[in-house]
């Protein structure tokens, strides 16, 4: 909880030497953890193996780093929803495949609430309904359309989508005259 919850906050700057995300993970928060000695919602055995963070306004801003979503979702993140997020911090969550989704801080602070009272409830996001659902109870959320579309269809995996039509990108390529002398 809180507002302007930044990228190193999220994934401090010496872990950002990592050659791979993997075990990023294990890092998210590290500073904070340490010194909440165990009482870190990430470390709170009531939040285990929750897939859905829920935060509030300005989530991410700071430095432009990659690795904060990648910490996030390393750690089992599936999805965040927020008052709002730094831009660049949310175009890094889209191309990762990880949905960032808004709501009024109202809508926000009730879902927080009923977490804190009954952390183990199902909280569902639905992106094809612009919905959330927790404690039987749905709201509107909201979402940048292109990010909402390429996430349903699966195409927010550029890399992936390049890879999978290799012969396709050939062909193309081939057709091009200022491509015939490679």
């Amino acid at each position: 909880m809180g507002d302007d919850i930044d990228t190193d906050r999220i994934i401090p700057a010496r872990y950002l030497r990592c050659i791979t995300f993997d075990g990023l993970g294990q890092e998210v928060f590290k500073d904070e953890r340490i010194e909440a000695k165990g009482a870190h919602p990430f470390d709170a055995p009531q939040y285990k193996g929750a897939g859905i963070l829920v935060v509030n306004a300005n989530f991410g801003c700071g430095s432009s780093r990659e690795h904060a979503p990648q910490a996030i979702a390393k750690w089992g993140i599936k999805a965040i929803l927020g008052e709002s997020f730094a831009e660049i911090f949310f175009g890094n969550c889209t191309v990762i495949g990880l949905p960032c989704v808004t709501a009024t801080p109202e809508i926000v602070r009730k879902i927080q609430s009923a977490i804190l009272d009954n952390p183990k409830q199902k909280i569902t996001i639905d992106l094809e309904n612009l919905s959330v659902s927790c404690n039987n109870n749905t709201e509107s959320i909201t979402t940048n359309e292109g990010s909402r579309q390429s996430l349903i269809s699966g195409t927010w995996d550029s890399c992936g989508q390049l890879l999978k039509n290799q012969s396709g990108i050939k062909n193309t390529a081939d057709q091009l005259p200022y491509l015939a002398w490679i």
